[in-house]
């Protein structure tokens, strides 16, 4: 069983990337595969269950007690088999969000939802690093690999090394490594050449460049991933061929982050601009 962690800046489609990724993994590769979501807005797994109709983690617990947070009642299985819960968290303006994923985990594992069976666990992680929460995956050892969100924007790839950082400063004592980064592309100008040359710079690669296709929102509005939406979509073959490099990647590193004046230089070379 690989354990994986998708990180990537808010609003960056990290979301729908890693729920295409596992449908495709189910569907055309034969693979087992968990999603975990740990974003509070419990997201995560909406286009794998047809909505967000699962009760999450945080809020059985508030609602029935520690004891009734059990695998049968917080996980849901959708399309392709994929088995789903949602960690959730606090209610609005109360708690830190990044405890809930911690708590929500710990109790996933106490009570064996990661059976044997399954081939990939994915976590699903609040954009940036932004607390030692949403790091746990990470820091505490749960997920081995991590692959990072992109695109050809500035902010995002100054997200993309800000993540990094966090990796690193892990990656010894958990032993997790970074995978690779999947360009969620924007159709911004040389995206793919600027990608390509800061994965190169920090020691990793461009694992997959996922084009832009409107036909991923029209799956959206109806629920579905676009591998559940249109299989022979050439948009669900992009996806098929990033779960097949994920499954067969043997890249594997500890990164090395860009100072903020390297990541500017690289910035202006490409002439970006959000």
């Amino acid at each position: 069983m690989k354990k994986i962690a998708f990180y990537g800046k808010g609003g960056i489609g990290k979301s729908t990337t890693q729920q295409n990724t596992a449908a495709a993994m189910a569907h055309f590769h034969g693979q087992q595969v968990f999603i975990h979501g740990c974003d509070p807005k419990a997201d995560s797994t909406r286009m794998i269950l047809g909505g967000m109709n699962q009760k999450t983690i945080m809020d059985t617990l508030r609602d029935e007690g520690a004891e009734m947070v059990t695998a049968d009642k917080v996980i849901s299985k959708g399309f392709g088999n994929i088995r789903c819960c949602e960690s959730g968290g606090p209610e609005p303006g109360v708690g830190c969000a990044g405890r809930g994923v911690i708590t929500a985990i710990d109790l996933m594992e106490t009570h064996g939802a990661y059976t044997e069976d399954l081939n990939y666990v994915f976590y699903d992680v609040l954009g940036d690093v932004v607390c030692g929460g949403f790091a746990m995956p990470i820091r505490d050892g749960k997920a081995q690999e991590v692959y990072i969100i992109c695109s050809g924007e500035m902010m995002a790839v100054y997200a993309a090394n800000n993540i990094c950082k966090g990796l690193v400063k892990y990656a010894r004592q958990s032993g997790v490594r970074l995978g690779g980064l999947v360009c969620n592309s924007r159709k911004v100008d040389k995206e793919w050449e600027f990608i390509e040359e800061f994965a190169a710079a920090i020691g990793t690669q461009m694992i997959h460049f996922v084009p832009r296709d409107n036909i991923v929102q029209k799956a959206e509005f109806n629920k579905k991933t676009v591998i559940e939406y249109d299989a022979e979509s050439n948009q669900a073959k992009e996806y098929s061929e990033l779960a097949r490099k994920i499954i067969e990647n043997q890249m594997f590193v500890i990164p090395q982050p860009l100072s903020m004046d390297q990541l500017e230089a690289m910035v202006v070379k490409y002439g970006i601009a959000d």
